[in-house]
């Protein structure tokens, strides 16, 4: 059977990702050293199960780096919306039945509700994360997304400048993508940019442009490789790398802000693996796994920590939602934003 158009590139970016991820993973010399005795437990238990709400591609280079570092440890990955894994994670600790060792996702106002579900943990380097980047003295920031956006460089050619533009019907008929803000703590935060930094009124005049809505950033982003739509806001950790790689796409950051999502990272209580999910934190936590992180993207909260390739610190004025404000407009504005977009959970 041959190849579609958009197969033969899917194929070719998986080599180049395989390349791409390869010299990332090797960007900084190995510097953390762990303890010969959690070394030894964790190679005795042999295997993490992670439950993750990042990108596939972004946690198999991520394996693939701690693989070459502590040989004979696996890890599993499963991978779904923050939303799913919240209801895994819920259903299997009610059930006595933990699957996950290690659980990473978005949403830190339910993970603030479930705390009870982690086990004490803290790395090492403990002193290296803000207490602004914590949730609860359990839950650490292995990883950050922030928003730019994006546009399909074959179909746009006087692209939008700033998020302002992305409500104004010029830009809508170049076919607007945008992620349901039920997705998780990413979208929630970026729209909550939009409605507190760019108006009450943005999102209700960016939906009369009928953007096509996506339950995740993956698909969406596919979406716009193929050509079916041109301009969408799009996460570091995906919109870096794809470029990167030779994607059809470019990416910059909007003169309003950069909405920056922290994720936030435990060890679930009765995991199977302790030892072995604390060997991955320590080390997902240290700087060389930091480093790793940025190389493929994602924003660290580790103090003075690199940015991503391509990205300037001083020419980017970074946005933080407030996690006492969420909690107490998550579920109104949420209300408000399915209303305006006409989406139907």
């Amino acid at each position: 059977m041959s190849m579609t158009f958009f197969s033969r590139w899917r194929w070719r970016a998986a080599v180049s990702a395989a390349f791409f991820f390869a010299c990332a993973a090797h960007a900084a010399e190995p510097s953390f050293a762990p303890s010969a005795e959690l070394l030894a437990a964790a190679r005795k238990e042999g295997k993490i199960v992670l439950y993750t709400a990042n990108f596939l591609d972004t946690e198999q280079a991520v394996v693939k780096r701690f693989s070459e570092r502590f040989p004979g440890i696996a890890i599993e990955i499963v991978r779904a919306p923050t939303g799913q894994l919240i209801t895994r994670v819920k259903t299997e600790a009610a059930a006595n039945r933990m699957i996950a060792d290690v659980i990473d996702f978005t949403d830190r106002i339910q993970a603030r509700g479930m705390v009870a579900l982690f086990a004490p943990y803290a790395p090492p380097n403990a002193a290296d994360y803000p207490e602004i980047a914590r949730t609860t003295d359990r839950l650490w920031p292995r990883s950050g997304n922030a928003w730019t956006i994006t546009y399909n460089s074959e179909l746009v050619t006087d692209p939008p400048k700033s998020w302002a533009d992305l409500a104004k019907p010029e830009f809508g008929k170049m076919h607007l993508g945008q992620t349901v803000v039920a997705a998780g703590g990413g979208p929630f935060a970026r729209a909550m940019f939009e409605r507190k930094v760019l108006g009450e009124d943005y999102w209700a005049r960016q939906a009369a442009l009928k953007p096509v809505l996506f339950p995740s950033q993956a698909p969406m982003v596919d979406a716009m490789i193929r050509g079916e739509i041109g301009i969408a806001p799009l996460v570091t950790v995906l919109a870096i790398p794809l470029a990167a790689q030779g994607a059809p796409i470019k990416w910059f950051f909007a003169p309003e802000g950069v909405p920056v999502t922290v994720f936030c990272a435990g060890i679930a209580r009765g995991a199977a693996h302790p030892n072995a999910a604390k060997l991955f934190l320590d080390w997902a936590l240290s700087r060389e796994g930091q480093t790793l992180m940025v190389e493929l993207g994602s924003f660290a909260s580790m103090t003075n920590a690199p940015m991503p390739p391509g990205v300037d610190a001083n020419a980017i004025k970074t946005w933080y939602p407030d996690d006492d404000e969420i909690e107490k407009i998550f579920k109104p504005w949420t209300d408000d934003w399915n209303k305006a977009y006409g989406y139907r959970q």
